[in-house]
């Protein structure tokens, strides 16, 4: 008898980028309800995933190794144990990919939000899950998280999920920290280009090699099916909404005017896609499997 598969294939996934090598990794993903996004009503917001084939809000969490000359970074590390059960899958599909995280020399965050740093740490153990890796982040990200007033004005979800969940995940690699706070060369072919308003430090990075590129822009988009037609559309968690509409404008105006290929960590996997105008609107184009894995 035919054995019926019973488990999704590994989330994995790789694309060159010149000499670099990018590999998509999932981390799973996060269901949720509408009511997170403003300015927009619920309903309209239903309508408009639903006219998509989304029967809710699934918000994929992805993350990103870079093999760039001879060396290993991982771009986010997921959410380890924090949120649902169908996320906190990271450490699972670098084993497929193949990888020790002992090998890996430089962690590198958009931000600090749970769904990006909270798969640093094993919280059972206190141990890092990347014990020779360098931590790299905007510095005004450990600033804010690690603030006890702005803590003090969040509510008690905010506090347990982001300013304590940051501090708990930070803490084992206090030693290993290499905060920046400008458009700066992080790892080999890889800059960092600040995007600020999600977060205080929210950032992106561009890979460059060979003539090539990809902007990995991190908490661009949170829910493509809403938020490329309707970049005004903000977040509850979002820190500043405000800036985080304004920069959205921005790098779609960016993306779409450069032809640039970007990968995002709330894109649906492997989360490589295009920017394209529509009039005064703008449409996702995913970028098509590639078998030959640029052969």
């Amino acid at each position: 008898m035919v054995q019926i598969p019973s488990a999704q294939i590994p989330g994995v996934y790789h694309r060159r980028i010149g000499d670099i090598v990018v590999t998509a990794l999932s981390d799973g993903y996060l269901d949720g309800t509408v009511e997170v996004m403003q300015n927009i009503a619920p309903a309209d917001a239903e309508r408009m995933l639903t006219d998509r084939f989304r029967p809710g809000r699934r918000t994929s969490v992805n993350c990103y190794l870079v093999y760039s000359a001879g060396r290993l970074a991982l771009i986010e590390t997921g959410s380890g144990n924090y949120l649902l059960p169908t996320a906190g899958k990271l450490q699972e599909n670098l084993k497929a990919a193949g990888v020790n995280p002992a090998d890996i020399e430089a962690v590198i965050l958009t931000h600090m939000h749970p769904d990006h740093s909270a798969g640093l740490t094993n919280m059972a153990t206190g141990e890092r899950y990347f014990p020779n890796a360098e931590l790299i982040v905007h510095e005004n990200e450990p600033k804010h998280w690690g603030d006890d007033g702005a803590m003090s004005r969040a509510d008690e979800r905010a506090r347990k999920l982001y300013f304590q969940a940051a501090r708990e995940q930070m803490a084992p690699y206090h030693n290993q920290m290499r905060p920046f706070n400008k458009s700066v060369e992080v790892f080999p072919g890889v800059t960092s280009i600040p995007m600020h308003g999600h977060t205080p430090g929210h950032s992106g990075y561009m890979i460059q090699s060979g003539g090539k590129s990809l902007l990995i822009w991190g908490d661009i988009i949170h829910v493509p099916e809403v938020q490329v037609p309707r970049p005004e559309v903000t977040m509850a968690f979002d820190t500043d909404p405000h800036a985080a509409a304004a920069t959205r404008r921005r790098v779609f105006d960016m993306v779409a005017t450069d032809r640039q290929l970007i990968a995002g960590m709330h894109v649906h996997f492997p989360g490589f896609a295009h920017l394209v105008r529509q009039g005064e609107n703008y449409l996702m184009v995913p970028e098509p499997w590639d078998q030959a894995f640029g052969a």
